[in-house]
């Protein structure tokens, strides 16, 4: 028992203080650091040397050490698996999620089998947890960054018209986007901007942010530069069309999101009454509730309802859950 007491504790200082790593931002002095190279290679005109060594500073960034590299072979589909960890716009490293992921599997393990469960019951809560937890907050994580940079996107393209009608190039317009918008927006221009330094087209750079962030909005974007450079027309008008179209896009989430709060809340309720109710349960008579926990039939039992109630809950929130 000592044993296990000592593993769960090392195992959830571990996993605390990976979390903190990974989810955690840079440093204030960090942060101003990298904020004064950008003004200052912002600022430098023309030298492609300057926007080569930015890439490749933010190559050797991303490098993982012998320890992550190992953990990430643990991922399945690790091109997928970077990809969303891309979209959150934190510097989180595959082999840091691995680690992540594998620490909380054994703390939660470890800490079953401290109560006393069995050994099927640990490791079943414990990849539910291990696995799930961090894919739930890299979803969040993920989903709040698309968020905030859909509410200022049209912002950005009416900026861009603007600059359109006074008289400046497109390229232009994506480097005045990246400098004056700030967030996710800023920061995504600011990447196109600076792989059309070091020698990438237009729309090679904004394709390849296109297929990271997955959003029908800025696919609508790189859409109509692609159609206009190819017909021709007035792109100014064009683009404030757009931005208009995704404003009124935005208006109509936010009604079809009031319209369906009524069905997600009961969605929710059905869901976790079960819960509930054996929470409740349990808090007034363990012991009638305790088998759960430890009689291998029960516990089969308990695993199979579960399945059951999570493709009921998958069910209703597809159901609840509208696109346009």
């Amino acid at each position: 028992m000592s044993f296990t007491l000592l593993l769960l504790g090392l195992g959830l200082f571990g996993t605390l203080a990976l979390v903190v790593m990974s989810f955690s931002g840079p440093s204030a002095s960090k942060a101003t650091k990298r904020r004064l190279e950008l003004i200052r290679e912002r600022h430098i005109e023309g030298n492609l040397a300057v926007a080569a060594n930015a890439q490749i500073r933010k190559l050797f960034a991303n490098r993982n050490s012998k320890v992550e590299g190992w953990f990430s072979t643990l991922v399945p589909k690790p091109a997928l698996m970077r990809l969303r960890l891309e979209k959150t716009g934190r510097n989180i490293s595959l082999g840091r999620y691995a680690m992540v992921s594998v620490g909380l599997i054994v703390v939660i393990a470890a800490g079953v089998l401290a109560k006393g469960g069995p050994i099927t019951l640990a490791l079943t809560f414990g990849l539910f947890i291990g696995i799930g937890l961090p894919h739930l907050v890299v979803s969040r994580m993920i989903a709040k960054r698309l968020k905030l940079f859909n509410a200022n996107f049209p912002d950005a393209i009416e900026l861009m018209v603007r600059g359109l009608r006074s008289g400046l190039p497109i390229t232009e317009t994506l480097g005045v986007v990246a400098g004056e918008i700030g967030g996710p927006v800023g920061i995504e221009f600011r990447s196109v901007s600076d792989k059309m330094k070091i020698g990438r087209t237009m729309e090679a750079a904004l394709q390849d942010v296109a297929d990271r962030l997955g959003t029908p909005e800025f696919q609508f974007f790189v859409i109509t530069l692609a159609i206009q450079r190819e017909t021709g027309g007035n792109l100014a008008e064009t683009l404030s069309n757009l931005a208009d179209v995704l404003r009124k896009r935005a208006q109509m989430k936010l009604k079809i999101k009031a319209m369906s709060s009524e069905a997600k809340a009961s969605a929710m309720i059905v869901g976790a009454l079960p819960f509930i109710v054996f929470t409740l349960v349990y808090m007034l008579n363990p012991n009638y509730m305790g088998g759960f926990f430890t009689e291998q039939r029960l516990i089969v039992a308990g695993l199979g309802a579960l399945v059951w109630m999570s493709i009921g809950v998958a069910i209703m929130a597809k159901m609840v859950n509208f696109e346009i």
